[in-house]
């Protein structure tokens, strides 16, 4: 690939960040302030639109969240399932768990769609949910959160469930020196997404697939 055609991918990629943010629906619009009042990170457009997408395609109607003030994604996924469904969220950190709680009391008047937020750690509130119980898992947050999560996910979702693992090129995160697309990167993102996707691709429970939609998504489909 040519220099050319690198600055051509840079100016489709905010292309397709315009495009998506100027849709982006009120409740997004409303969680991205409550993030902004907050000094949260946000995630891009982008991959909520393909977020959207993935819950409309799998039919989805019951959803994991698990990441660190994670009210942005949570707002693209409940808007996604368009008042129907569930909507867990983990949340570890006691600022996270007071921002989701916020978010969710502002939009309870605004959808019918049901939203809990769990202040627990991942792996032990994940081992008490019901198993093949779930549509789509999204990771999102604190690295770890990862592996955390998909040491549970083949157990948690159904036939043709998926799992979501966001910044999957380890670019948001500060101080990365180029994440994935740097080898000698060793952040702590960076590492442990090397690390998940070697695993999800020995796994012959999944199939997994990396997308280059915001920093990066990696999606793997429980066979």
């Amino acid at each position: 690939m040519d220099q050319t055609s690198f600055n051509l991918h840079a100016k489709a990629w905010q292309c397709i960040e315009d495009f998506e943010s100027a849709r982006e629906p009120e409740l997004v619009r409303e969680a991205r302030k409550l993030a902004l009042r907050n000094d949260v990170p946000q995630c891009t457009a982008s991959q909520g639109s393909l977020l959207s997408s993935l819950v409309h395609m799998q039919h989805a109607e019951s959803i994991i969240v698990v990441g660190t003030s994670p009210v942005v994604e949570t707002a693209q996924l409940v808007e996604a399932l368009d008042n129907h469904g569930k909507v867990t969220v983990v949340d570890s950190t006691a600022d996270g768990i007071r921002i989701l709680r916020e978010f969710i009391a502002e939009a309870a008047d605004e959808t019918h769609t049901i939203m809990r937020a769990a202040n627990a750690d991942p792996s032990r509130f994940l081992q008490r949910l019901t198993p093949d119980d779930y549509d789509l898992i999204v990771v999102c947050g604190n690295t770890s959160n990862y592996e955390q999560t998909l040491a549970h996910a083949a157990s948690l979702l159904h036939h043709g469930g998926a799992i979501v693992f966001t910044d999957a090129l380890a670019f948001a995160r500060r101080g990365n020196k180029g994440g994935l697309t740097n080898a000698a990167d060793r952040s702590e993102q960076a590492v442990t997404m090397r690390n998940i996707i070697e695993q999800l691709q020995d796994d012959d429970r999944f199939t997994s697939s990396l997308n280059p939609a915001g920093t990066g998504l990696l999606i793997a489909v429980k066979r």
